[in-house]
């Protein structure tokens, strides 16, 4: 089965081929960055109107390096929510477009189950079950995944995400958009030791996350000191210790807790080195395995929509099989835990 994922919950447009006989065949991906840069974060109807002008473009060029044709495409899965109500709606809309015009399935993905399926297209990919810590400019997340549609959430943010408190402390430190790359690159200036910042509900005993208090934490160290390139690189080296040790040892307790032995690393957040460097160290001492997506993998793309459409149709295939849209919807807010699970015994092992 050959299906084609279509990506466009935010700043990203995102295009991938994925066969169940021969894995991921093409991808190709436009980042907004630059545009959005400009006005220091996210503007949606600007991201709409991106999506319009790349889409099908992508669809072309995916297709072309691929060697494959339009009417060679068995399926179409299209990221459904969440994510900015506009910018799902052109990439829902060109997925149901083509469903009809082909007479083919379509499938609308939850954009989180697609990050948390993304480790599956690396070699080695872990084994169900795992725990995934799922961090990225809108979520973090703690889940126990037992097979694909069976979610069991563990913990959450209480207020902003990891990938979210690392754009806003950017902000305030004056770097440039997007804030948490250029965040994590200051920290390796930055002098170990000179500042201590909380670590939010390290000793809570659940698995939730807080992280709008260490931005106030941030501002108060900014207001007290003058704002040196060194002083700022120290401040995002100590921001960036506190976030990495909070989503380490959360991520240890999980495992404990559980007693599985597999960590996936998923979300935007997950291409930090400091993060991948703890987590490996430690996750190894306690004996258990972490897996990372190839940094590719990490930002929002359409592989990870066309791997998680192509496990849900492969399991469909015995039972309803998804018709060729008629109409679309799509749930800019959508709980991952209410999706339908699937027999994932049915599914061809890829």
């Amino acid at each position: 089965m050959l299906v084609l994922g279509i990506e466009t919950s935010c700043d990203e447009t995102g295009i991938a081929l994925f066969d169940t006989q021969h894995c991921l065949l093409g991808h190709t991906l436009h980042s907004q960055i630059a545009m959005h840069s400009e006005y220091g974060g996210v503007v949606p109807e600007l991201a709409s109107r991106d999506h319009i002008r790349h889409i099908l473009p992508l669809i072309q060029q995916t297709l072309l390096s691929a060697n494959r044709t339009l009417n060679q495409i068995n399926a179409i899965a299209y990221t459904q929510g969440p994510g900015l109500a506009g910018a799902l709606l052109v990439g829902a809309s060109v997925g149901a477009a083509l469903s009809f015009a082909l007479n083919i399935p379509a499938i609308g993905i939850h954009h989180l189950e697609g990050h948390l399926l993304s480790p599956l297209l690396s070699k080695p990919a872990p084994d169900f079950p795992f725990i995934a810590l799922l961090v990225s400019g809108g979520h973090t997340q703690l889940m126990q995944v037992s097979a694909v549609g069976q979610y069991v959430l563990l913990g959450e943010t209480v207020d902003d995400a990891a990938g979210e408190a690392f754009d806003k402390t950017a902000k305030l430190l004056g770097l440039g958009y997007p804030g948490g790359a250029a965040l994590s690159k200051l920290a390796h200036q930055g002098q170990s030791g000179r500042f201590k910042l909380p670590r939010p509900m390290l000793n809570s005993k659940d698995l939730n996350f807080s992280f709008s208090g260490l931005k106030t934490a941030v501002l108060t160290l900014i207001n007290k000191h003058e704002l040196t390139p060194q002083t700022c690189a120290d401040i995002a080296l100590a921001f960036q210790d506190a976030i990495v040790e909070v989503l380490v040892e959360k991520s240890l307790t999980a495992l404990s807790q559980t007693g599985l032995k597999q960590l996936i690393v998923a979300g935007g957040v997950g291409a930090n080195n400091q993060l991948r460097n703890n987590l490996s160290a430690k996750v190894t001492l306690s004996g258990a395995t972490v897996f990372y997506p190839e940094l590719e993998f990490c930002t929002d793309n359409g592989a990870m929509i066309a791997l998680a459409g192509a496990l849900r149709l492969t399991a469909q295939k015995n039972h309803t099989m998804p018709q060729p849209a008629r109409s679309f919807t799509i749930h800019p807010r959508w709980n991952l835990t209410a999706l339908p699970t699937i027999d994932y015994h049915s599914i061809l092992k890829l």
